[in-house]
């Protein structure tokens, strides 16, 4: 059985857009390298700079980093993110742009975050791109 993923457009730094194939999510953790970088590996422990957009599989986006005009960072691989962020990031290269699909227990769980648009149980999916380490 074939796992349809998103497709997601834009390059490296481009706000992308998140198309969705027909049917559900899929379940467990789905990471997929859009476009290789050919930086130093991530490492857990890093203190990681991205820019990023998060959808619901269902729904909208629900944040993003590009329309603000600023990357974020933070420690990845040590709890202080979401579990999809910590096991999916931990290993790429900096320069690279994935596409991760996690599983609401590897997200937000049952109970979501309905204040941000996040539903209960929701399926997430994000464009990431590894900007660098610092």
């Amino acid at each position: 059985m074939t796992i349809e993923l998103p497709q997601a457009t834009g390059s490296f730094g481009d706000k992308p857009q998140i198309t969705f194939p027909a049917g559900g999510a899929p379940e467990g953790l789905h990471v997929q390298v859009l476009s290789q970088g050919d930086g130093a590996e991530v490492a857990a422990g890093d203190n990681i700079v991205v820019h990023y957009l998060g959808q619901s599989w269902d729904g909208g986006v629900f944040d993003n980093s590009y329309d603000r005009g600023a990357t974020i960072d933070f420690p990845i691989g040590i709890g202080a993110v979401i579990g999809g962020w910590d096991q999916g990031l931990v290993g790429q290269n900096i320069g690279s742009r994935l596409l991760l699909s996690i599983p609401p227990e590897l997200g937000y769980g049952s109970r979501g975050v309905p204040q941000a648009g996040i539903g209960p149980g929701a399926t997430l999916v994000f464009v990431v791109d590894i900007v660098g380490v610092g």
